[in-house]
């Protein structure tokens, strides 16, 4: 029995070895497949904001030629149009710099241009113009296109926010630099309200 004792000892530590590196082949392989799925995640958000950001390039070229359409008709409603020229301005400076600057931005975009599409109602000649109308149509076609895809964006993001809180990625998932992302909110309460139609 006295001999045995080595080779016990030597078998149980042998054992203990074998059973932590299983351990840590399973924890690194749980760390390795955490990772590719948090990549596969931020990789759908910048996906779908690179999908917002294609809408706002659109709305923002269709801006210059809806105030050259519109400057014809209105030519004394110069604030107006300074302000949607401005508005315009801010919005494409700050699509580089991410979701929240850039909702702001476009926010303050939109309320201009409802200004601006508002002096329709004021000139009647503008109104019936077939650029202002043309030019119109693919303003509300592209907000709606913005609108979808803000959806869209919103949606992957609660996705890879909640993949990156729960557990266990939470653990990992600030060592491995993930961190949360911003949702592309609306900040004008008006523009969150539904419109009151009234006849």
């Amino acid at each position: 029995m006295i001999h045995n004792a080595p080779i016990l000892a030597l078998s149980l530590g042998a054992g203990i070895a074998i059973g932590l590196a299983v351990l840590l082949l399973i924890v690194i392989l749980a760390v390795v497949g955490i990772y590719n799925g948090l990549v596969k995640l931020r990789t759908r958000v910048r996906a779908a904001w690179s999908q917002i950001d294609v809408q706002l390039k659109r709305r923002h070229n269709l801006i210059p030629n809806l105030v050259e359409t519109v400057k014809g008709y209105a030519s004394h409603e110069k604030e107006t149009l300074e302000n949607v020229i401005a508005a315009r301005g801010s919005a494409v400076n700050a699509s580089a710099q991410g979701p929240a600057q850039s909702a702001a931005a476009e926010n303050f975009l939109g309320g201009a241009l409802t200004k601006l599409l508002a002096l329709s109602e004021a000139y009647p000649d503008l109104k019936a113009n077939q650029n202002f109308q043309q030019l119109s149509e693919e303003l509300t076609s592209t907000e709606n296109k913005i609108s979808f895809a803000r959806q869209h964006y919103n949606e992957c993001v609660r996705g890879y926010n909640e993949s990156i809180q729960v557990f266990p990625a939470v653990i990992f998932s600030g060592m491995l630099g993930f961190h949360r992302e911003d949702f592309y909110e609306l900040e004008d309460q008006a523009a969150k309200e539904v419109p009151q139609v009234k006849f």
